[in-house]
């Protein structure tokens, strides 16, 4: 018998999943990646308290971004991407929680 969808993992997205808008220069980002996609991610990093408190947003990512994505993946249980790696699976869990 298969576990009720509740239980499923609700960070996996699904290909052509619809509720997630496009945004230009996505991708898996890391340490040393820049351009838009960056500073998307850095302005999402700030909306959630005490994971980039007072980071820049310049579209690098550096260390401090590394750093605030892993300890989003931790924080929210993220699973499936690279720590401190800005993957699909990080990407959807921050977009489902951020403007």
């Amino acid at each position: 018998m298969a576990p009720p969808a509740s239980l499923e993992q609700p960070e996996r997205p699904l290909p052509g999943d619809p509720s997630l808008p496009e945004v230009p220069g996505t991708g898996v980002l890391r340490e040393g990646d820049s351009g838009h996609g960056v500073y998307e991610l850095q302005v999402r990093l700030l909306q959630i308290p005490q994971l980039y408190d007072g980071g820049a947003i310049d579209g690098r990512f550096g260390t401090e971004v590394r750093q605030a994505v892993a300890r989003f993946q931790q924080r929210f249980g993220i699973r499936g991407d690279e720590t401190g790696v800005y993957g699909d699976n990080t990407r959807h869990a921050l977009m489902l929680r951020t403007k």
